[in-house]
């Protein structure tokens, strides 16, 4: 069995490595521009909503309390006429990048401490590189790309976005994969 302590060195590596190919893809390559797109008439539509004030959150229209409401007729034609959607407002302000990364870095570090947990569980310090990089790979692969397309089967994010989210999974995956098996412990 390999502990959490023989392997601190490659969830750090992997982390680093995950952040820098991450930072990478979301400024350099021009695959996730499209991801959002510009509202066709932002004025008249952010008036409106700036006038309620809404809470940060995330909510959903149009609106039914239960799923009674959900077959009344009024609903049924709110849905029918749209727009339906879901809406995700963020607090007042400027984007708060430093937070944003830092819980972006703490989020990597604790798939690196699960990739390090379900691999030294799984194989010992003799394992190969390629047993090694085969179960790392598995594990942060399914951690880093698993919960996109539900996003998409059930909150209404576009498919071609979630493909790209798993595409960066996978390269994520092979990163923390080349980390594990080049510094396990042998």
């Amino acid at each position: 069995m390999v502990t959490l302590g023989m392997l601190w060195l490659p969830i750090l590596v992997a982390t680093v490595l995950v952040f820098v190919a991450s930072s990478l893809i979301w400024m350099a390559l021009p695959y996730h521009k499209s991801d959002t797109r510009k509202l066709p008439d932002e004025g008249a539509a952010l008036e409106p909503l700036a006038k309620q004030d809404l809470a940060p959150g995330a909510y959903r229209f149009p609106w039914a309390d239960d799923m009674k409401a959900m077959k009344e007729p009024a609903f049924v034609e709110k849905l029918k006429s749209g727009p339906v959607g879901f809406l995700t407002i963020l607090p007042k302000g400027e984007f708060p990048m430093g937070k944003t990364l830092s819980q972006w870095t703490v989020y990597c570090l604790a798939i690196g401490v699960m990739v390090a947990y379900v691999t030294g569980r799984t194989l010992g310090a003799d394992a190969s590189y390629l047993e090694v990089f085969r179960i790392s790979g598995t594990v942060a692969f399914l951690a880093y790309a698993g919960g996109h397309l539900p996003d998409s089967i059930w909150w209404g994010k576009p498919f071609s976005n979630a493909w790209k989210e798993v595409l960066d999974g996978l390269i994520y995956g092979l990163l923390t994969a080349g980390a594990f098996g080049g510094l396990w412990p042998r």
